[in-house]
Formats: C-alpha cells, sequence, structure tokens
C-alpha cells in the first residue's frame, strides 16, 4: 500500500533555509558585528588597574568575539522561530554600521582617555601616548579575527562530521552526535595532548630558571642560614628564590644601625623542591635544619608559605627582623618551580599541602617546648602563599589558637578562610574592607589607620588581612563572569574610580587582565605592598618598647626613603 513520499527524502531545503540567517557577502552576521561592537565599547569602560595598549586591546577582541556569538546565536533562535528569513541587510546598512562604528568608537575613546587619565593620576602611572589608541584598534581587531576563525574551524569540523554521520542517522540526530563529538575531542584534546605537552614544557622552562645560580648571589658563610657551613640542604638545591631569600634581609650591622644596639644575625631556612620527594618529607627537612640553626632558640619563629615561585616578599620577612633586632628565626619551603598565577590554576593544591605540612611540621616540634622558652610563633605569606598558609588553620579562631600572630598580605579570592570571614562579615561593613565580630581577632586592612577600625579592644593574638581595593588578585574569580560581586554594588574603594562597573563576562575579561598588571603600579595600589607591612607587623608583633616613631623608620627602611 503507498502511505505516500518519503519523509526522509522530502525536500527540506526551503524549510532550511528560512530558519538559518541571512549570510551576506562578507561572511559576517550584520547582528553579530552590531553586538560586537557594542560590548567592544563596553570593554573600554574603567576597570581596577590602568592597562596598556596590548591588555586593551585583548580585552576589547575578546569582548568583540563574545558579542559577535551572543549576537549571531540570537538572531539564529529569532530566524528559527519565525522561520522566515529577514531582509539580508545591504550595502548601504552596511556602510552605515561602518560609519556608526568609527563615529562611536572615537566617542567612546575620548571618554576611554579620559577615565584613564582620572585613573593614572590616582595611581601616579604615566599617561597613555597617542599611538595607545591605535595599537588598541589592530591588537583587538587581530584578537577578534583569531578567535572568529578558530571557531568558524570547529563549526567546520563538526559539519563534515555530521555529514558523515548523516548517511546512517536521521538529520537532526547526526547534527546533535557531531557537536557531542566535537565537544568532547576538544575537551580531550585541550586537557590530554595538549595540557601535557604545555605542563612538560612549562616545567622544564621554570625548573631551568629555578637551578639557575647568579654570580650576583654568594652562599651564606655563618650556620644561621640554610646552604651555609653545617647545613642539612646544599646551596643549588635550594632554588633561584630560595638562593635569594637566605642570602638576603639586613645584616647584623643594619641592624644594629636601626635599633641603636648589638643585633643578631638572622636565622633564615629553606628547602628547595629538590631537597626531598614529598612536601611532609621537606617540612620535616626544614625542621631539622631550623633545629641545626637554633630557630627555635630565638625570640620569634616566622613560618612563611611561598608563591609558586618560591618567592617570598623581603619586606615582609625583613620588617620581623628589623622588629626584633635580629633575635629572629624565619622557615619556609618550595612547593613549585611555576609562578603563582600558573601554578595557582593547574596545582593550586600544592600550595595547600605545602602551607599545610610545613606549619604541622613546626608547630609538633615548637609544642614540645616549655612554654616560657618557647618563641613567639607568626605565620605569613602574600598571595598565593596566603593561600596556601592558611590551610593550616580551620578559621580565625585556630590560628588565634595556635599561633602569636598571622599576617596574609594580597589574599586570593579562592582563600577559604578569608572568604568565609568575608561572606560572614558584619552588617554594613563593605566587602572590599569588611569587619568580622566587631574586630576583636581579624582586621582587614587596605592603609595603616585601618588597623584601629573598629575602634574596638583588640586582644592578641591578631591576625590581619592586607589587601587593596583595587588588586585583582583578590577580587578576580569565575563568578564575575555572570554575577555582580558585591565591591563592586557597594561604594568604591578610594583607589577604584566611581565610574566603574560590573558588566557579564566583560568584566571578568577585565579584571582577567589587570591580573597581568597588577604589581607594575605604586605602593599601596593594586597587588604592591610595601608601607603597610611595617605597619601590620607593628600591630601584631610589636615588642615591648616599640614606639610609633619606630614603626615610621621601619616604613621608610621598607619603602627605601630612608
Amino acid at each position: 500500500m503507498d502511505s505516500g513520499p518519503s519523509v526522509r527524502n522530502a525536500p527540506t531545503e526551503p524549510e532550511s533555509e528560512a530558519a538559518r540567517p541571512p549570510r551576506d557577502p562578507h561572511g559576517l552576521s550584520f547582528t553579530g558585528m552590531v553586538l560586537a561592537l557594542l560590548v567592544a565599547w563596553i570593554s573600554l569602560t574603567p576597570s581596577l588597574l590602568p592597562r596598556g595598549p596590548l591588555f586593551q586591546g585583548i580585552v576589547s577582541g575578546a569582548a568583540a568575539f563574545v558579542g559577535y556569538g551572543l549576537g549571531t546565536l540570537l538572531a539564529a533562535v529569532a530566524f528559527w522561530m519565525v522561520r522566515r528569513r529577514p531582509p539580508r541587510p545591504g550595502g548601504a546598512v552596511w556602510t552605515g554600521l561602518a560609519v556608526l562604528a568609527v563615529a562611536g568608537s572615537v566617542g567612546v575613546f575620548l571618554w576611554f582617555a579620559h577615565w584613564q587619565r582620572d585613573l593614572r593620576t590616582l595611581m601616579e602611572v604615566d599617561g597613555l601616548s597617542w599611538r595607545a589608541y591605535p595599537t588598541i584598534v589592530i591588537v583587538a581587531v587581530i584578537i577578534f579575527a583569531a578567535l572568529l576563525l578558530t571557531a568558524r574551524a570547529v563549526v567546520w569540523v563538526a559539519r563534515a562530521i555530521a555529514g558523515v554521520l548523516g548517511r546512517v542517522l536521521p538529520d537532526r540526530f547526526a547534527v546533535v552526535a557531531a557537536c557531542l563529538v566535537v565537544v568532547v575531542g576538544t575537551v580531550g584534546i585541550l586537557n590530554g595532548v595538549v595540557a601535557d605537552a604545555g605542563m612538560t614544557l612549562l616545567n622544564d622552562v621554570f625548573k631551568n630558571v629555578n637551578n639557575e645560580i647568579g654570580a650576583e648571589i654568594d652562599a651564606p658563610q655563618g650556620p644561621e642560614r640554610s646552604g651555609g657551613p653545617g647545613s642539612l640542604v646544599s646551596w643549588e638545591s635550594l632554588g633561584r628564590q630560595g638562593r635569594i631569600f637566605v642570602a638576603g634581609g639586613p645584616t647584623a650591622a643594619q641592624l644594629a644601625t636601626f635599633s641603636g644596639r648589638p643585633a643578631s644575625t638572622p636565622v633564615r631556612v629553606y628547602t628547595g623542591l629538590a631537597s626531598a620527594p614529598t612536601p611532609e618529607e621537606e617540612a620535616a627537612l626544614a625542621v631539622a635544619e631550623l633545629e641545626r640553626a637554633g630557630g627555635f632558640q630565638r625570640a620569634v619563629l616566622g613560618v612563611a608559605t611561598t608563591t609558586g615561585t618560591g618567592w617570598i616578599n623581603e619586606r615582609t620577612a625583613a620588617a620581623v627582623e628589623y622588629l626584633y633586632n635580629g633575635d629572629t628565626a624565619l622557615v619556609s619551603m618550595q612547593y613549585s618551580y611555576l609562578p603563582s598565577w600558573i601554578s595557582f590554576v593547574v596545582d593550586k593544591e600544592r600550595a595547600r599541602r605545602a602551607g599545610r605540612a610545613l606549619f604541622d611540621a613546626v608547630y609538633a616540634r615548637w609544642s614540645t617546648l616549655a612554654m616560657d622558652a618557647r618563641p613567639k610563633l607568626v605565620v605569613f605569606g602574600e598571595s598565593l602563599g596566603s593561600f596556601g598558609g592558611e590551610a593550616a588553620f580551620s578559621g580565625v579562631q585556630d590560628m588565634a589558637a595556635r599561633t602569636d600572630g598571622v599576617l596574609f598580605v594580597g589574599p586570593t579570592a579562592s582563600n577559604e578562610v578569608w572568604r568565609d570571614v568575608t561572606a560572614r562579615r558584619d552588617s554594613g561593613s563593605p566587602e572590599r574592607l569588611p569587619i568580622y565580630r566587631d574586630g576583636r581577632i581579624v582586621r582587614f586592612v587596605a592603609r595603616a589607620p585601618d588597623l584601629g577600625r573598629p575602634a574596638s579592644e583588640w586582644p592578641s593574638p591578631r591576625v590581619v588581612y592586607l589587601q587593596h581595593a583595587s588588586d585583582p588578585i583578590t577580587w578576580w574569580t569565575p563568578e564575575l563572569l555572570f554575577r555582580e560581586p558585591d565591591w563592586l554594588r557597594e561604594p568604591r574603594g578610594d583607589d577604584v574610580l566611581p565610574a566603574t562597573r560590573w558588566y557579564p563576562v566583560v568584566t571578568f575579561l577585565q579584571v582577567s587582565a589587570d591580573m597581568a598588571v597588577s604589581v607594575d603600579v605604586p605602593d599601596g595600589h593594586g597587588h604592591t605592598f610595601h608601607a603597610a607591612i611595617a605597619d601590620s607587623w607593628a600591630a601584631i608583633l610589636a615588642p615591648a618598647g616599640w614606639s610609633e616613631a619606630d614603626t615610621t623608620r621601619l616604613r621608610a627602611v621598607l619603602t627605601g626613603s630612608a
């Protein structure tokens, strides 16, 4: 019995064409280009830090691609719903869009110049030259074109696979299956071949940097330093940042000049990544090295968690030594060769494990000492070091119970204790500078006067988070993609422009770019911390007889203005 023409063989081209957005002679979606232009303009609005033309061009190009993709998708959905083809934009329409793009871009760049001038004046950074503006446009176009070509290549592959699968599957099933194949294949390649090859290359490159021994750094000659006479670890095994740390710091003569009385040579202990196979074994070696150097007999014992490469902010370490005239011991260990931003993305668990292992090992030995013979035990770290340093504690109450003070500088948005305390801050206090339980244990500080905020009792032990409203390291999080943060709902910090606004996706791209230049700004902004370190340590750990004048002199030493 004849059942009529086969559905599978029925002509489908007219319906398919009606549901598909028109392709113009340029091969571009008109709606997509309109949204690309609008989003690119939005990307020129101010964010946290001044950006040079290269990074601004990257942000604008990536933002334009996001806008283009969104516009193309919206148009496709609309055409599919109405099942008809809209009129194809003619040459005059495209010319009008081009004129609008040029005129609108000139106006937006005038606003951009105004915002950049205000922000750069606020942070005392040099202004942009006229060459910056064409550079932004050129870089943005290159980035947009590269991303668009990549996306089209992926679509072409998906269509080719759908064509093959369409020989044995219904058309719609073939399209869905092809998309799944492309997505799974892309993720597999990025997570497998590309990721493994990239990580191998990065490890090799930064391992070589780590192993470089500069002629300008000499091995220590005293027993107080790792890599020196009698040390349990070799000078070569410390790694580049470890060698810088143990060879640096104020000398006994410099400390005596500052204090006006005889000073001790500070103990600095460090173990490199090559020293032991696991973080726990490396921490045990660090404690043994600390014991050898006499670290447990000093007045203050500081446990520092490093950043990814093993770096420790010299100002944070030296401040403790100036406070106690060298009667101090500082201990740290390396856990990665990679820069912090790479280590944070691919292996932040290593930072957490290292911070916990080192503190637990030191604390276990310190706890065996008679209470009247123990040194003051403090913990500190910066950036990824603060993330790792937090890992040893369940919260600020635990920090206060097991230490004599904590200083975490430039915390990341992934710091678990920091996130918890910030989320549970006292009502009315801003996210950028919260108050937690009336400031009885922990205080958040951007400038020295913030140490007195709130004006309530602050008994020891004290915990301080030193952070800036303009620091993208602290405020960057994937949540910026689609959720406005409190620090952009609330009144801005004193070094963030009032014109700074949140835009979905765009703000995420802006703050991501800000991270790359976070240390290229003067002290007190971004991720640069110098002067306030002196005030923070003085509030946490000031010895008997220490005065505000001493803090002022220490601040001058740390900033190089003494």
